[in-house]
Protein backbone atom coordinates (compact mmCIF):
# COMPACT_ATOMS: atom_id res chain seq x y z
CA UNK A 1 0.00 0.00 0.00
CA UNK A 2 1.70 2.98 -1.16
CA UNK A 3 0.78 5.41 1.35
CA UNK A 4 2.91 7.25 3.68
CA UNK A 5 2.96 6.60 7.61
CA UNK A 6 2.52 10.53 9.71
CA UNK A 7 4.67 11.42 12.41
CA UNK A 8 3.81 14.40 14.47
CA UNK A 9 5.70 16.00 17.48
CA UNK A 10 5.77 19.56 19.34
CA UNK A 11 9.24 19.90 17.15
CA UNK A 12 13.08 18.31 16.46
CA UNK A 13 12.51 15.57 19.10
CA UNK A 14 10.21 13.25 17.34
CA UNK A 15 12.85 13.10 14.74
CA UNK A 16 14.64 10.25 17.34
CA UNK A 17 11.06 8.63 16.85
CA UNK A 18 11.41 8.84 12.63
CA UNK A 19 14.85 7.61 12.98
CA UNK A 20 13.93 4.39 14.59
CA UNK A 21 11.00 3.85 12.06
CA UNK A 22 13.32 4.30 9.41
CA UNK A 23 15.51 1.78 10.36
CA UNK A 24 12.65 -0.63 11.48
CA UNK A 25 10.85 0.10 7.92
CA UNK A 26 12.87 1.52 5.15
CA UNK A 27 10.39 0.65 2.29
CA UNK A 28 7.76 2.88 3.91
CA UNK A 29 7.35 6.45 3.24
CA UNK A 30 7.28 8.98 5.90
CA UNK A 31 6.09 12.54 6.32
CA UNK A 32 6.88 14.53 9.76
CA UNK A 33 5.66 17.55 11.05
CA UNK A 34 7.05 19.37 13.63
CA UNK A 35 5.35 22.56 15.35
CA UNK A 36 8.11 23.97 16.48
CA UNK A 37 7.24 27.52 15.87
CA UNK A 38 4.89 26.64 19.38
CA UNK A 39 6.91 24.40 21.14
CA UNK A 40 7.10 23.40 24.33
CA UNK A 41 3.77 21.66 24.37
CA UNK A 42 4.87 20.44 28.10
CA UNK A 43 3.68 23.75 29.58
CA UNK A 44 0.95 24.28 27.56
CA UNK A 45 -2.83 24.12 28.81
CA UNK A 46 -4.55 20.67 28.01
CA UNK A 47 -6.67 22.84 25.53
CA UNK A 48 -3.96 24.12 23.97
CA UNK A 49 -2.48 20.78 23.11
CA UNK A 50 -5.47 19.67 21.96
CA UNK A 51 -6.54 21.93 20.09
CA UNK A 52 -2.54 22.33 18.27
CA UNK A 53 -2.33 18.22 17.84
CA UNK A 54 -5.87 18.47 15.90
CA UNK A 55 -4.09 21.02 13.66
CA UNK A 56 -1.32 18.89 13.07
CA UNK A 57 -3.32 15.90 12.21
CA UNK A 58 -6.10 17.58 10.14
CA UNK A 59 -2.41 18.93 7.63
CA UNK A 60 -1.57 15.44 7.39
CA UNK A 61 -4.56 14.21 6.27
CA UNK A 62 -4.51 15.51 3.27
CA UNK A 63 -1.36 13.23 2.26
CA UNK A 64 -3.40 9.94 2.71
CA UNK A 65 -1.62 9.28 5.38
CA UNK A 66 -2.52 5.55 6.06
CA UNK A 67 -1.19 5.25 9.76
CA UNK A 68 -0.80 8.20 12.77
CA UNK A 69 2.84 8.27 15.46
CA UNK A 70 1.96 10.61 17.44
CA UNK A 71 6.00 11.51 18.46
CA UNK A 72 5.10 13.28 21.55
CA UNK A 73 4.74 12.51 25.06
CA UNK A 74 2.30 15.58 26.04
CA UNK A 75 0.46 14.78 22.81
CA UNK A 76 0.27 11.44 23.68
CA UNK A 77 -0.91 11.70 27.18
CA UNK A 78 -3.25 14.38 26.48
CA UNK A 79 -5.11 13.67 23.14
CA UNK A 80 -4.04 10.25 21.83
CA UNK A 81 -7.73 8.65 23.17
CA UNK A 82 -9.00 11.25 21.25
CA UNK A 83 -7.56 10.43 18.05
CA UNK A 84 -8.08 6.80 18.40
CA UNK A 85 -11.79 7.10 18.81
CA UNK A 86 -12.13 10.05 15.93
CA UNK A 87 -9.35 9.05 13.02
CA UNK A 88 -10.37 6.05 10.91
CA UNK A 89 -6.13 4.85 10.23
CA UNK A 90 -4.69 3.31 13.19
CA UNK A 91 -3.08 5.74 15.84
CA UNK A 92 -0.09 4.82 17.37
CA UNK A 93 1.48 6.88 20.58
CA UNK A 94 4.57 6.91 22.61
CA UNK A 95 4.07 5.91 26.11
CA UNK A 96 2.99 2.22 26.48
CA UNK A 97 6.23 1.15 24.19
CA UNK A 98 8.08 3.04 26.87
CA UNK A 99 6.41 1.74 29.83
CA UNK A 100 7.06 -1.83 28.26
CA UNK A 101 10.27 -0.98 27.50
CA UNK A 102 11.24 -0.20 31.54
CA UNK A 103 9.60 -3.34 32.90
CA UNK A 104 11.81 -5.49 30.99
CA UNK A 105 14.46 -3.56 31.64
CA UNK A 106 14.21 -3.14 35.78
CA UNK A 107 15.18 -5.48 38.25
CA UNK A 108 14.87 -3.14 41.39
CA UNK A 109 11.47 -2.54 40.34
CA UNK A 110 11.83 1.36 40.46
CA UNK A 111 11.69 3.23 37.20
CA UNK A 112 12.27 7.17 36.71
CA UNK A 113 10.03 9.21 34.22
CA UNK A 114 11.62 12.44 33.14
CA UNK A 115 9.20 14.78 30.74
CA UNK A 116 7.77 17.66 30.78
CA UNK A 117 5.16 19.08 33.07
CA UNK A 118 2.06 17.88 31.51
CA UNK A 119 3.30 14.42 30.88
CA UNK A 120 4.26 14.10 34.36
CA UNK A 121 1.45 15.84 35.82
CA UNK A 122 -1.38 13.54 33.81
CA UNK A 123 1.00 10.73 35.11
CA UNK A 124 0.45 8.26 32.04
CA UNK A 125 3.69 6.46 32.66
CA UNK A 126 2.70 5.44 36.06
CA UNK A 127 -0.25 4.24 34.97
CA UNK A 128 0.94 2.45 31.86
CA UNK A 129 3.88 0.77 33.93
CA UNK A 130 0.79 0.21 36.55
CA UNK A 131 -1.44 -1.38 33.87
CA UNK A 132 1.39 -4.11 33.25
CA UNK A 133 2.57 -4.34 36.49
CA UNK A 134 0.46 -3.22 39.71
CA UNK A 135 3.40 -3.13 42.11
CA UNK A 136 5.84 -1.01 40.19
CA UNK A 137 7.52 1.37 42.30
CA UNK A 138 7.70 4.77 40.33
CA UNK A 139 9.29 8.36 40.63
CA UNK A 140 8.39 11.07 38.08
CA UNK A 141 10.24 14.30 37.61
CA UNK A 142 9.44 17.26 34.99
CA UNK A 143 12.59 18.80 33.28
CA UNK A 144 10.96 22.32 32.12
CA UNK A 145 14.48 23.06 30.68
CA UNK A 146 15.10 20.24 28.47
CA UNK A 147 13.26 21.02 25.63
CA UNK A 148 14.20 25.11 25.21
CA UNK A 149 18.13 23.71 25.44
CA UNK A 150 17.65 21.46 22.79
CA UNK A 151 15.10 23.28 20.30
CA UNK A 152 17.82 26.68 20.33
CA UNK A 153 20.57 23.89 19.86
CA UNK A 154 22.54 25.30 22.94
CA UNK A 155 22.53 21.64 23.91
CA UNK A 156 26.38 21.11 22.47
CA UNK A 157 27.20 24.20 24.88
CA UNK A 158 29.96 23.64 27.83
CA UNK A 159 27.01 24.66 30.22
CA UNK A 160 24.43 21.99 29.08
CA UNK A 161 25.85 19.38 31.35
CA UNK A 162 24.61 22.15 34.18
CA UNK A 163 21.21 22.08 33.52
CA UNK A 164 21.20 18.38 33.15
CA UNK A 165 22.72 18.00 36.66
CA UNK A 166 20.59 20.18 38.07
CA UNK A 167 17.09 18.77 36.91
CA UNK A 168 18.36 15.12 37.58
CA UNK A 169 19.41 15.69 40.44
CA UNK A 170 16.52 14.44 42.89
CA UNK A 171 16.31 11.04 40.76
CA UNK A 172 20.58 10.30 41.86
CA UNK A 173 19.51 10.64 45.22
CA UNK A 174 16.91 7.75 45.06
CA UNK A 175 19.21 4.98 45.29
CA UNK A 176 17.05 2.07 44.09
CA UNK A 177 16.30 3.42 40.40
CA UNK A 178 17.77 1.58 37.97
CA UNK A 179 15.95 2.43 35.06
CA UNK A 180 15.08 5.77 33.60
CA UNK A 181 12.62 6.63 31.24
CA UNK A 182 12.99 9.94 28.52
CA UNK A 183 9.54 10.36 28.60
CA UNK A 184 9.94 13.41 26.02
CA UNK A 185 10.59 12.46 22.56
CA UNK A 186 13.91 15.39 22.67
CA UNK A 187 15.33 13.99 25.40
CA UNK A 188 17.21 11.23 23.34
CA UNK A 189 19.21 14.28 21.90
CA UNK A 190 20.89 15.02 24.83
CA UNK A 191 20.88 10.99 26.22
CA UNK A 192 24.48 11.29 26.47
CA UNK A 193 24.56 13.92 28.43
CA UNK A 194 21.78 12.25 30.72
CA UNK A 195 23.84 9.15 30.96
CA UNK A 196 26.82 10.85 32.11
CA UNK A 197 24.88 12.56 34.80
CA UNK A 198 23.04 9.78 36.04
CA UNK A 199 25.99 6.92 35.92
CA UNK A 200 26.17 3.39 35.23
CA UNK A 201 23.44 2.01 37.68
CA UNK A 202 20.63 3.48 35.46
CA UNK A 203 19.73 2.50 32.33
CA UNK A 204 18.29 5.38 30.03
CA UNK A 205 15.36 4.14 27.93
CA UNK A 206 14.07 6.18 24.77
CA UNK A 207 10.57 4.52 23.32
CA UNK A 208 11.65 4.93 20.27
CA UNK A 209 12.74 1.44 19.40
CA UNK A 210 9.66 0.07 20.74
CA UNK A 211 7.22 2.25 19.07
CA UNK A 212 9.00 1.34 15.74
CA UNK A 213 7.85 -2.30 16.79
CA UNK A 214 4.82 -1.51 17.47
CA UNK A 215 4.02 0.45 14.24
CA UNK A 216 5.95 -2.65 12.71
CA UNK A 217 2.96 -4.99 13.97
CA UNK A 218 0.36 -2.61 13.48
CA UNK A 219 1.17 -2.67 9.46
CA UNK A 220 1.22 -6.59 9.80
CA UNK A 221 -1.97 -6.89 11.43
CA UNK A 222 -3.88 -4.16 9.13
CA UNK A 223 -2.31 -5.35 5.62
CA UNK A 224 -1.01 -1.75 5.49
CA UNK A 225 2.65 -2.87 4.56
CA UNK A 226 4.50 -1.04 1.36
CA UNK A 227 3.52 -3.41 -1.33
CA UNK A 228 4.56 -1.50 -4.29
CA UNK A 229 8.33 -0.87 -5.89
CA UNK A 230 8.77 2.59 -5.45
CA UNK A 231 12.25 4.34 -6.68
CA UNK A 232 14.55 5.21 -3.47
CA UNK A 233 14.93 8.69 -3.63
CA UNK A 234 10.85 9.03 -3.10
CA UNK A 235 11.28 7.31 0.45
CA UNK A 236 13.80 9.89 1.66
CA UNK A 237 11.36 11.06 4.69
CA UNK A 238 9.39 14.55 3.98
CA UNK A 239 10.38 16.88 6.98
CA UNK A 240 7.62 19.61 7.56
CA UNK A 241 7.98 22.14 10.55
CA UNK A 242 6.12 25.56 11.48
CA UNK A 243 9.17 27.20 12.78
CA UNK A 244 12.91 28.08 11.56
CA UNK A 245 14.52 25.51 9.84
CA UNK A 246 17.80 25.85 10.79
CA UNK A 247 17.68 23.95 14.29
CA UNK A 248 15.77 21.07 12.02
CA UNK A 249 18.69 21.00 9.20
CA UNK A 250 21.15 20.72 11.58
CA UNK A 251 20.00 18.22 14.00
CA UNK A 252 18.52 15.91 10.81
CA UNK A 253 22.09 16.06 9.39
CA UNK A 254 24.74 15.32 12.35
CA UNK A 255 22.36 13.45 14.39
CA UNK A 256 19.92 11.67 12.42
CA UNK A 257 22.19 10.95 9.25
CA UNK A 258 18.82 12.16 7.19
CA UNK A 259 20.97 14.64 4.93
CA UNK A 260 18.44 14.07 2.01
CA UNK A 261 15.15 14.05 3.71
CA UNK A 262 13.13 17.22 2.39
CA UNK A 263 12.49 19.89 5.21
CA UNK A 264 9.91 22.32 4.62
CA UNK A 265 8.24 25.36 6.54
CA UNK A 266 4.61 25.46 6.93
CA UNK A 267 1.74 27.33 8.17
CA UNK A 268 -0.73 25.41 10.44
CA UNK A 269 -3.44 28.92 11.13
Amino acid sequence: MDRPIGVIDSGVGGLTVLHELKRQLPKERFIYLGDTLRCPYGSKSDQEVQQYTWEMVHYLIQFDIKVLVVACNTATALVLDQLKENLSIPVIGVIEPGARAAIKSTETNHVAIIGTENTVNSQAYDLALRNIKPNINTTSVSCPEFVPLIESGRFVESDAIDVVERSLASIKEVYDIDTLILGCTHYPIIQPLIEQVVGDQMTVLSSAIETGSEVSTVLTFYNLHQSQTVDETSLEPVILTTGSLHVFERIKEEIFQLKSASLKQISLI
